[in-house]
């Protein structure tokens, strides 16, 4: 357990650290804004308790970025680059104690994934992984102490706290909480005192996201058991693809090591419980979900680096060396692929399907600039756009219409009504049918501009009709996206006082 590591071992935990966070750093300075990072800006200008999609934890993230370092994307992407490095450290903390080198080599690992050197971008995940792999630490710490001392309670409350964090920056961190309860009542009940002390220090965070929703519109709740769950059915390629994804993540030659090296993966298992359960409960709770919804990759990276640590656990010393090589090997075919792409220049991608997207998003400043108009608001057709130009301006820009069950902050920032009687101008990708709008202005023109081959096309509308805008798309928004179940209390809805003028609309 004390062993010294192995000079080979340093060497490549020092090369494998630096070398990834510097190709991350080069990606972070480099690459574009995407629209979810654009959305998640706005959060971070207007910090508050919850926001419509997720808890707080990532806008207050990115708040705190852009106030230590300025208003920059890299300024919102220094987590984001940080995290692979901080998880190591949280995985050495938590599991160094069981074996120092058998955990170097867990990081060690980890760190050659290609979602470690490539992913530089600050999404909501971003501070659930930091406090749930946290969490975790704390919890392996307190487990290898025999006695329930005051440093064992200690443990047990600053893994719930870290708990509380993960929950109030997504609602996957149920899933790690739902491991410990299983674990602590199937092998650890002589503990139990000490999972209660770890749930009391994590009760704030649904607490504070409770009072937040119920301020809301229980927005949260709308969107993530309600609207985006619309019309999902059974497909046999949902569970291959969850398989698949973790092919992926875990890389071809980690999984075709673990399937060799079985009985030990079964060892491991065996004697260290919290470990396996950390493992077994999240990879069963997402495959049921995977039985009807696509899984996303980015959903299961909260309890993805103990894969690492069960393996490393398992595996001889030679047989780590290997996966090591493989694991290179697999990194090495994205990296050749990163600096083929990074080789190109943006004429390249004209016969892209994507080749518009990528225009707006490398040509932003230039679009807008050909777009905008003094005493005109500008909007955009949907929420990704909407939040790039708003980014790149630094001006919030509405969506106009009803736009997708995706990201309906929008319902809770803008007042439509503030608009009445105003110019809009409408920036979109397709032309549009001008008829389509003329019910909600005095008169509507259609403007063109060309940005690198790419057309772009802008509504203006002169004197906004709030009025008929509210009798039609806010009500079909209303009927869409904000039908509350009567039996959750309300205190407020910022959308619903917007379109009826009381906390629950009725009519």
């Amino acid at each position: 357990m004390n062993a010294l590591l192995s000079p080979p071992l340093i060497r490549l935990l020092l090369w494998t650290g630096m070398l990834s966070l510097l190709v991350r750093t080069w990606i972070g300075v480099t690459f574009p804004i995407t629209g979810d990072e654009a959305y998640f800006y706005w959060w971070g200008v207007y910090p508050d308790w919850g926001y419509y999609d997720h808890p707080p934890m990532a806008g207050w993230t990115i708040a705190a970025m852009l106030k230590l370092f300025g208003d920059s994307t890299f300024a919102m992407r220094i987590p984001a680059l940080l995290l692979p490095t901080a998880l190591g450290a949280a995985l050495w903390w938590g599991f160094s104690g069981v074996d120092r080198e058998k955990t170097a080599w867990a990081i060690a690992l980890f760190w050659l994934t290609p979602i470690n050197w490539l992913n530089a971008l600050i999404t909501t995940d971003t501070p659930l992984i930091f406090w749930s792999v946290l969490s975790v630490g704390a919890l392996a710490r307190a487990e290898q102490k025999p006695q329930q001392d005051r440093a064992f309670y200690t443990l047990h409350a600053f893994s719930g706290l870290c708990l509380g964090l993960a929950f109030l920056s997504k609602y996957f961190a149920v899933v790690i909480g739902l491991a410990y309860l299983v674990y602590f009542v199937a092998f650890r009940r002589d503990r139990l005192l000490g999972f209660a002390l770890l749930v009391l220090a994590a009760t704030p965070g649904p607490l504070i996201n409770l009072w937040w929703n119920m301020g809301h519109g229980w927005a949260n709740i709308m969107f993530n058991v309600y609207n985006r769950n619309q019309g999902e059915v059974f497909e046999w390629n949902k569970p291959a693809l969850y398989l698949l994804t973790w092919a992926y993540l875990l890389t071809p030659g980690f999984v075709w090591l673990a399937w060799k090296g079985r009985s030990g993966v079964a060892a491991v298992a065996r004697q260290h419980k919290l470990l396996a359960t950390l493992i077994v409960v999240p990879f069963a709770f997402f495959a049921l979900i995977a039985m009807k919804k696509v899984v996303g990759l980015h959903w299961v990276l909260n309890f993805y680096p103990l894969f690492f640590v069960a393996l490393a656990f398992a595996l001889p010393t030679a047989q780590l060396k290997r996966c090591s090589t493989w694991m290179a090997v697999f990194l090495g075919a994205h990296l050749v692929a990163l600096a083929a792409m990074y080789s190109t220049q943006l004429t390249d991608w004209k016969h892209v399907k994507i080749y518009p997207e990528i225009v707006r998003s490398y040509r932003t400043q230039e679009l807008l600039a050909k777009v905008q108009a003094p005493n005109t608001v500008l909007m955009a057709t949907s929420y990704t756009p909407a939040s790039i130009y708003g980014q790149t301006l630094k001006t919030y820009v509405p969506v106009f219409g009803a736009g997708s069950f995706h990201a309906r902050q929008d319902d809770l920032l803008v007042n439509f009504a503030d608009f009445d009687g105003k110019t809009l101008r409408i920036l979109g990708f397709s032309q549009p049918n001008l008829d389509e709008y003329r019910a909600y202005f005095d008169s509507v023109s259609l403007i063109t501009v060309s940005q690198d081959g790419v057309p772009f096309y802008a509504v203006e509308g002169k004197n906004f009709k709030w009025t008929v805008y509210h009798d039609t798309v806010l009500k079909d928004i209303f009927k869409q996206r904000h039908q509350i179940p009567s039996w959750l209390p309300m205190t407020g809805c910022p959308f619903c006082q917007h379109y009826c003028g009381a906390v629950r609309c009725t009519g």
